[in-house]
């Protein structure tokens, strides 16, 4: 058997966060074990990688909370390919979410005002914890990859006037457009690039409780068809477009924009809260030249953690992948001890972030999400290809991606209430068996020389 790595995270709540060598115990040959079948010689999507985001409640906790000490070994250990798990993707939104400390966009006036020529627009609100932290990210990881969302319009384009659910006026179509290409050039000022946005963030819901806007089908088609990608073009904006960014329970809706605006669109962004992972497939069946992302997707207490929210993140993590997405994006990057801060009149959170950061005791603490990420992100790198894997009981699942390197990374999960013996076949080779215990998690990592193989 080949020395091996270990980083390993277990169903039954044990963490392994630190890489150190051992020998598997061999299985005997007559024992039954579950074969993973990986083709090399079959590939999908190239990834643009894994992450979160930064909200304003994450950005100010990492950013006015931890000391310097802490906030630089957490963005090293965040975002540093080599010392940490190497995240390359950050959605972050476009003014307030429901994870801010107050309402804002980017150009609030009093009441009944507007401001057609966006003369009060501004970013200054970013510039305080946001973009510093997106800086620093991207000094350590280059390859980042930077998405936008609105949560809502500034509240004088809306039929409510307010941030506060409501749609966006027909007059202000062209507003709105315009409202993309000045964060665009405003981010680009402070050297970050905006690789894609969408028009709206979950478009199909209407909280009352936080900044939200409806944008059904037709009318976001017609947004990005006539005036945002237009307005694109007109100002030399390469930044990609993807419509939909709500649940996997509609796949009519982005159906309904690519048929209307399929030349205007590049890709399609999916939510978790609701529906299955293959409506991804189903869309992109009918629009195989569009991309697919996973652009949100929030642990929380209606899971009860370790395993089944470990489980169910690493689950969820492999069929995103599957069904050919080329991201997996988890929420906020970090919560405080009561999973916020929030918007006023929020009410109680339940979500979770990648680390909890204690405003009382300024304690950091990396929640199983972190985990559940790192093995995905780790290995699977950006630019890497999905190729085929298989596996002879459907229990024992997996993904599996070549790298730029040519290295083969795959990630194996037993959903099984049993340990497995699992065996790993590459281009019909026995490359390695090991037993996989009940509800954990086991990358493989296959370097050039076939024979280098490191598990995380």
């Amino acid at each position: 058997m080949p020395e091996l790595m270990i980083y390993q995270s277990k169903g039954e709540g044990e963490l392994f966060v630190e890489q150190f060598l051992q020998q598997l115990t061999p299985i005997a040959s007559d024992e039954v074990t579950t074969t993973v079948t990986i083709d090399a010689n079959q590939t999908f999507q190239e990834m643009d990688g894994f992450g979160a985001s930064f909200t304003d409640s994450s950005a100010y906790l990492i950013n006015q909370v931890l000391d310097n000490e802490q906030r630089t070994d957490l963005m090293s250990k965040l975002f540093d390919p080599e010392d940490g798990i190497g995240l390359s993707v950050l959605r972050n939104p476009m003014g307030a979410s429901d994870y801010a400390r107050d309402l804002y966009s980017y150009d609030d006036l009093p009441e009944h005002e507007t401001d057609m020529e966006l003369t009060q627009f501004t970013i200054s609100h970013d510039e305080e914890d946001i973009i510093p932290l997106l800086q620093k990210a991207l000094e350590l990881n280059p390859e980042i990859k930077l998405m936008a969302s609105p949560w809502s319009a500034p509240g004088w384009m809306k039929t409510s006037g307010s941030m506060i659910a409501g749609e966006l006026k027909k007059e202000y179509y062209q507003a709105y457009a315009d409202y993309f290409v000045r964060y665009i050039q405003a981010y680009a000022s402070h050297g970050l690039v905006t690789h894609a946005v969408t028009p709206q963030n979950e478009p199909l819901f209407e909280p009352m409780h936080y900044p939200s806007m409806l944008m059904l089908a037709e009318p976001q088609s017609d947004f990005i068809r006539n005036y945002l990608k237009p307005n694109f073009v007109r100002n030399n904006i390469d930044t990609k477009i993807l419509c939909y960014d709500h649940n996997w329970d509609r796949p009519d809706y982005p159906l309904t924009v690519l048929e209307g605006a399929q030349e205007e669109v590049d890709g399609v962004a999916w939510h978790w809260y609701g529906g299955n992972a293959t409506a991804q497939t189903e869309v992109h069946q009918v629009f195989s030249n569009k991309e697919v992302h996973f652009t949100e997707g929030s642990g929380g207490e209606w899971i009860p953690p370790f395993e089944q929210a470990f489980s169910n993140v690493i689950r969820t993590g492999i069929d995103i992948l599957r069904n050919y997405s080329k991201s997996f994006v988890l929420w906020n990057m970090a919560l405080d001890e009561h999973n916020g801060p929030t918007v006023p009149g929020f009410g109680q959170s339940t979500c979770r972030g990648i680390v909890q950061i204690n405003q009382q005791t300024k304690e950091l603490t990396y929640t199983l999400d972190y985990y559940a990420l790192a093995h995905f992100s780790k290995f699977i790198r950006p630019k890497a290809v999905r190729i085929d894997s298989t596996s002879s009981q459907d229990l024992i699942r997996s993904v599996a991606f070549r790298n730029t390197d040519q290295s083969i990374a795959i990630v194996l999960f037993n959903d099984a209430e049993k340990a497995e013996n699992v065996a790993v076949n590459l281009q019909g080779t026995d490359m390695l068996t090991f037993r996989l215990e009940s509800k954990s998690a086991l990358s493989i990592k296959i370097n050039n020389n076939i024979s280098d193989i490191s598990v995380s």
